[in-house]
């Protein structure tokens, strides 16, 4: 971990349950970068530079096998996911089912304020990033968890957003870390939401599982040895 977290649990945050507060805190440094994929999770360390004791570490590190972010084999330490071609297609092809029918329901449901907000969020966005803003790290905005939370499928919401992610947020931080896919993400971000507001639900599904479609293989095609 790369970052000074000697003053994280402050008196705010004392305020949750300290296992929390850790857990919220590792799943920034592993959403960051500071806990790369395959580093080992030593508790002892982390209780030691949280300022805690190793109880609500412990149960953070536990929550976070639950979403399948840390891993832990048998006689073996845990450590982040290890992220592989294989496990991010597998991911992929189930977001490219799941996301397009929430695209197409979508297209249906939400209101056009919420529309022209979605629009809006995604240029702002777009601008921090293109500018390297520290903001745009601080400011957590996601298309995809917007439009699925849109579609009112709650099954789909709950296989997207709950579940799976944290994973699938690991993976699409990762295949959108060059600078090439970020403009190409923005223009395929752009044209769904310009279908949603022409309330093309057919076409905002197609762009749908073409965009994620181009991310799957940008990914695999990084993550082959």
């Amino acid at each position: 971990m790369t970052e000074d977290n000697s003053s994280l649990i402050d008196k705010s945050a004392l305020e949750a349950p300290l296992s929390d507060v850790v857990y919220q805190r590792l799943l920034e440094a592993i959403y960051s970068g500071g806990m790369a994929p395959g580093t080992v999770v030593n508790e002892v360390a982390i209780a030691r530079e949280y300022g805690v004791s190793r109880g609500p570490v412990r149960e953070a590190v536990r929550r976070l096998q639950g979403i399948q972010i840390v891993s832990r084999e048998p006689y073996l330490k845990a450590r982040v996911v290890e992220l592989s071609a294989e496990s991010a297609l597998e991911l992929f092809q189930m977001r490219m089912g799941l996301e397009g029918v929430a695209c197409y329901l979508a297209a249906e449901r939400m209101s056009d304020a919420d529309i022209d907000r979605l629009m809006r969020d995604v240029e702002l966005d777009y601008q921090r990033r293109l500018k390297g803003s520290s903001e745009a790290e601080s400011v957590h905005f996601d298309l995809h968890e917007r439009i699925v939370r849109a579609s009112g499928n709650k099954r789909i919401i709950a296989a997207l957003c709950e579940d799976l992610y944290h994973l699938l947020r690991i993976y699409r931080r990762h295949s959108g870390s060059v600078l090439v896919r970020k403009e190409d993400a923005f223009e395929e971000h752009r044209q769904i939401v310009m279908a949603l507001r022409s309330r093309d639900p057919h076409l905002a599904e197609s762009l749908m599982r073409s965009h994620i479609s181009r991310a799957a293989n940008h990914i695999a095609q990084q993550l082959r040895p």
